[in-house]
């Protein structure tokens, strides 16, 4: 299994943008996905998630501007970023389980990350 990131950039503060996560490979029955972030000289950290029943997390920060969806159909997850912040500047990194119900055994797999950086 493999994902990979598309949709950073450069834009102004105020201004949005939508990253996606497309998975290749075989998948299993259950999956989970979740989006990381890093910003030079910071720990990676936990921006949004959906688990394997379905429901969505998010960090303070991004609650009401950021949405995370998912489109089983295309296996793609997505984050919707609005209102965006200079401190959303970060590379945003997918990840991704599959595996069997409730995720007991699963394999999982990090994308190469996509830049995001916003001017203020």
């Amino acid at each position: 299994v493999k994902v990979a990131e598309s949709g950073g950039g450069l834009v102004q503060a105020g201004e949005s943008l939508r990253l996606s996560c497309t998975a290749a490979g075989r998948l299993f029955s259950t999956n989970a996905v979740d989006w990381h972030r890093q910003a030079p000289g910071n720990q990676r950290e936990l921006v949004a998630g959906i688990s394997a029943d379905g429901s969505s997390n998010y960090v303070d920060s991004v609650k009401g501007r950021f949405t995370l969806t998912t489109d089983i159909a295309k296996n793609t997850a997505y984050l919707q970023m609005n209102s965006l912040k200079a401190e959303n500047t970060a590379v945003y990194y997918c990840h991704r389980r599959t595996g069997d119900e409730g995720l007991v055994r699963y394999l999982e797999v990090w994308g190469q990350g996509t830049q995001v950086t916003v001017s203020s």
